[in-house]
């Protein structure tokens, strides 16, 4: 499968431009939300090949959005989900949400050339 779109649910303004600014410069076609319910809307209603998502949003929590796309059922299966946060989850914690995910990233690890990187790979 070839990535062409990309979906980044970031509230934090520089981490957002920064990968938006990256991928975009890389030749995919970027959607940028800053608060969860956005960024769940824009997940249900178009398809992306990647969905950026931060743990820590406004309006509804990374996890949550998560859930509700990969719960009981799955509402995206053609998109890859990497998480990208900075938050120390527990190990269980980590786990549920490794198991919905395709990648969990801690952003103070993640240059934009790595994230590129990871997206190429996928």
């Amino acid at each position: 499968m070839a990535i062409k779109t990309v979906l980044c649910i970031e509230d934090d303004r520089f981490i957002g431009e920064m990968y938006v600014r990256s991928l975009k410069k890389a030749g995919y076609e970027v959607d940028w939300m800053v608060d969860g319910n956005d960024g769940l809307i824009a997940a249900r209603n178009k398809t992306y090949d990647v969905i950026l998502l931060d743990v820590m949003l406004p309006e509804r929590r990374g996890t949550e959005i998560l859930l509700a796309l990969r719960g009981k059922k799955d509402l995206i299966p053609d998109s890859k989900v990497l998480i990208l946060t900075n938050f120390d989850q527990d190990e269980e914690s980590r786990l549920a949400i490794q198991n919905k995910a395709d990648a969990y990233l801690i952003k103070a690890e993640i240059t934009p050339k790595k994230l590129l990187s990871i997206i190429a790979s996928l």
